[in-house]
């Protein structure tokens, strides 16, 4: 089959490369370069442990307050207020006990396999040196302190995820340069992550090309179809691609797409800020997430990357770079000496859904099309496994994942 891939982030270049293993041809459309939109800013973990969703039990106590908060964990932009209230009422809703463990499992079934699906892909590529396996610290002021956490981290222990507790003299041990500020951690050794994120969607991009593929990098406006099939893939210029099948996966601008293909899902774009210390002098093994602080620390080949905001404030909104100066300020408070001389600064729309799950799954008017996006800040950790699940789907062979939580239709 000929498969249009819309979009060059992690899903879509994942989900390439499966279908190449497959015997498929490949056409990318995107005008952006591979690993240059949310992609390009990922905070790099590749994590079989985050199976929890945004909205967590308790939430809804905490929201008001952080909407007042403009450089908070999460705000939205008064202008985009009407447009996404109601979807943060459906987030909401999705955040009861029973909600989050249905989530968490489900989120958890994608995760398990990260490794096993990138490590042919990263073979193929020749790239197995941009992802490591070092293991992810939640680090803690207090015991005590982690314990307002202990649910979401129970819930995470009964779905597999492997966690011991690290007191404070070996949290000193396995990280020098956390002593004074964290004296309780717990540690997920199955962990790892990827030096570069950007680098990672490249050198996968660059091997299909190598392989076959094609990019074209137009914007798609629509499609030409017979029936229930899609026959050609349309570009804002006019021009049509016959097509044999496409695959929709082009982040937070996936929705308008979707549509047409039947598919109407409440996709949001949940802005995400990080600062990367270019000149840092911390000398971290592992990804850090500061649980208190919402704060991830990542030590990458560029320098060390914080993250961990959430803004809503749609496509088409200016960035507001006072949050992750925020971030930065946050980092020197946790490190504080951190040398924070040389640092780069950046805004990406992860594509989010009200339940924290993606869509996975086949078009509802169209046999031949299928979705794969709205994974939220977990694009990274997911990406290869949603790209191994679609090319089943596409070659029709059963998933090796249940789909039935991400299908187009759940809305």
């Amino acid at each position: 089959m000929h498969v249009a891939i819309i979009g060059t982030g992690i899903v879509g270049t994942c989900t390439a490369a499966w279908l190449q293993r497959d015997g498929h041809q490949v056409t990318f459309f995107d005008p952006l370069e591979p690993g240059e939109a949310c992609s390009f800013g990922n905070a790099g973990s590749l994590s079989p442990s985050a199976c929890l969703p945004v909205g967590m039990p308790g939430m809804a106590k905490r929201v008001p307050n952080w909407l007042l908060d403009p450089l908070g964990p999460l705000t939205v932009r008064w202008r985009h207020a009407p447009l996404v209230l109601p979807w943060l009422v459906r987030m909401l809703r999705h955040s009861s006990r029973e909600e989050v463990t249905r989530i968490a499992t489900a989120l958890r079934s994608l995760l398990v396999p990260i490794f096993d699906c990138y490590g042919p892909l990263l073979q193929d590529a020749q790239a197995t040196d941009l992802v490591r396996r070092s293991g992810c610290l939640y680090v803690y002021s207090s015991r005590e302190k982690a314990a307002q956490w202990a649910w979401g981290m129970n819930l995470r222990r009964s779905l597999g995820v492997q966690m011991r507790d690290v007191e404070q003299d070996e949290l000193e041990e396995l990280e020098p340069d956390l002593k004074g500020r964290f004296r309780f951690g717990i540690l997920a050794p199955e962990n790892g992550s990827t030096t570069d994120p950007s680098a990672l969607v490249k050198a996968l991009h660059a091997h299909c090309m190598a392989q076959g593929a094609v990019h074209l990098r137009k914007r798609v406006a629509g499609f030409e179809r017979q029936g229930r099939r899609i026959t050609g893939v349309r570009t804002e210029e006019g021009a049509c691609l016959p097509v044999d099948g496409v695959v929709v996966a082009a982040g937070a601008w996936s929705g308008p797409l979707a549509a047409q293909l039947g598919s109407r899902v409440p996709l949001e774009t949940q802005r995400g800020y990080h600062v990367t210390v270019r000149s840092s002098n911390l000398r971290l093994r592992h990804t850090v997430m500061a649980v208190e602080n919402n704060l991830m620390v990542n030590p990458m080949a560029m320098g060390l990357r914080l993250a961990g905001t959430v803004e809503f404030a749609g496509l088409k909104a200016p960035p507001r770079y006072e949050r992750a100066q925020a971030l930065l300020r946050l980092g020197r408070q946790l490190f504080p000496h951190l040398d924070t001389s040389e640092t780069t600064q950046w805004m990406g729309h992860r594509p989010c859904l009200p339940d924290s799950l993606p869509v996975v799954g086949r078009a509802r008017h169209a046999d031949n099309a299928w979705l794969a996006f709205g994974h939220g800040h977990m694009g990274m950790c997911m990406g290869a496994s949603t790209g191994r699940e679609v090319a089943h789907l596409v070659a029709g062979r059963p998933t090796q994942v249940d789909l039935t939580p991400f299908r187009p239709d759940r809305f």
